[in-house]
């Protein structure tokens, strides 16, 4: 009778209850991060008010909630369908961006598309990426039914890959690796013929290589951003030698990675308090890429450990829905979903730790800024919505009511 009544309760929470806390739990705790980070933005960068930059966040954590209970409502099956056309869509967008994209807050590339007669923007660059995973598991899983053509794997899973990443790159070079290690990991999960996924992967290496030759030797490819990428990596490479670094250009190069450090550092066990970072004013991005370095200097190593708990807690979640999925699509869908989410946060934390050279990847529902926080919610309302579905069948039998094979066809 309690369970039946907490049951009850917790109704309009549909799919996995814990995964729900954790996303709870994590929306809330971004709310405090934020507003202390943001106070950067009003006093060194100019840009607004710290109580208008929260107020921004909110806005959107509720949003992405709601979306994320509406992507819940809808079957998987039929996003997965119209995911190629999505991603279509998506690639005009981002050839769009191209050549009308904008700078916001002193970003050095062009990422964002105005929509026309709004002040809102967005970056095509994370929607093309979810799109383009999603497409994957759907092409994947109609593969089960039949041996693919090698002309069909090339054009249906090679072209669109290496479309996306070409587009992304130019301005958002981090962003492109991940949409090539992720679409790697999604076709090796996704059981495409190693011989497939070997060839891709060495396309990809000539690929990658001759946009570096052209970017860095020829004009052909305005204001692209190599020479940035490079720079960083020279400059971490150097910094990990254990070299003094006396040249000023080099310390600037460095300077993000040096204050992220030091506010880890004074941080320490305990923390200095909510609200109380010293170096979130001379921390460049300390609200949205290097918010888990003010996130330690005010929690401290536990209030950072509690963190990377809930982290933990939503991907072992994402795995357990995975496996208990009898359905190809939805299981590898939700995997799909959980590799994204999970690369995307070790970047960042790795980032801060400086464990690999600077990028700008935010930390998922946390860091300040609404595409990439609206992204994720998407991802775990698919998430939730396999888990919703897995509750069916097992109440129907899922053996009675449809057989594996025709769960299949159905996606």
């Amino acid at each position: 009778m309690n369970e039946q009544t907490t049951d009850n309760k917790f109704e309009f929470l549909k799919g996995d209850k814990v995964l729900w806390m954790v996303i709870l739990v994590i929306s809330v705790f971004s709310i405090f991060p934020v507003y202390s980070a943001s106070s950067n933005l009003e006093y060194i960068v100019n840009n607004g008010t710290t109580t208008g930059h929260v107020i921004k966040h909110m806005f959107f954590v509720l949003l992405g909630l709601g979306i994320m209970r509406l992507v819940g409502t809808v079957k998987y099956e039929h996003i997965g369908k119209l995911s190629s056309i999505l991603l279509g869509l998506m690639v005009v967008l981002l050839v769009l961006t191209m050549f009308t994209g904008q700078t916001i807050d002193g970003a050095s590339a062009s990422r964002w598309l105005k929509i026309p007669g709004t002040p809102i923007s967005f970056q095509p660059s994370s929607f093309a990426y979810l799109m383009l995973i999603i497409y994957l598991c759907r092409y994947l899983t109609k593969k089960i039914k039949r041996e693919r053509l090698p002309i069909e794997n090339i054009l249906y899973i090679f072209g669109p890959i290496l479309l996306v990443f070409g587009l992304v790159a130019k301005d958002n070079g981090s962003t492109a690796l991940m949409i090539m290690i992720v679409s790697v990991a999604i076709l090796v999960v996704g059981q495409l013929n190693w011989k497939y996924v070997a060839g891709f992967m060495a396309t990809a290496a000539v690929f990658i290589g001759l946009f570096f030759f052209v970017a860095l030797k020829t004009d052909l490819i305005k204001s692209n951003r190599v020479h940035t990428w490079m720079s960083r990596v020279e400059t971490f490479t150097n910094a990990k030698k254990g070299n003094q670094i006396d040249d000023e250009a080099e310390k600037a190069k460095n300077y993000q990675v040096m204050q992220a450090k030091a506010a880890i550092v004074h941080g320490g066990i305990t923390g200095m308090g909510p609200g109380k970072s010293a170096l979130k004013q001379m921390l460049p991005q300390s609200a949205s890429d290097f918010i888990f370095a003010i996130i330690v200097e005010e929690y401290g190593f536990f209030g950072a450990l509690f963190l990377i708990a809930m982290y933990l807690i939503m991907i072992v979640r994402i795995v357990m829905i995975a496996s208990k999925m009898p359905a190809f699509f939805g299981s590898l869908l939700v995997l799909a979903m959980g590799i994204m989410i999970f690369v995307q946060l070790a970047v960042n934390i790795a980032v801060a730790v400086n464990l690999i050279p600077v990028t700008g990847q935010p930390l998922p529902l946390i860091s300040y800024g609404g595409t990439s926080m609206l992204v994720t919610y998407i991802q775990l309302g698919l998430v939730l919505n396999v888990s919703s579905r897995i509750q069916v069948y097992d109440e129907e039998g899922m053996g009675k009511k449809q057989s594996i094979e025709e769960i299949n066809d159905i996606a």
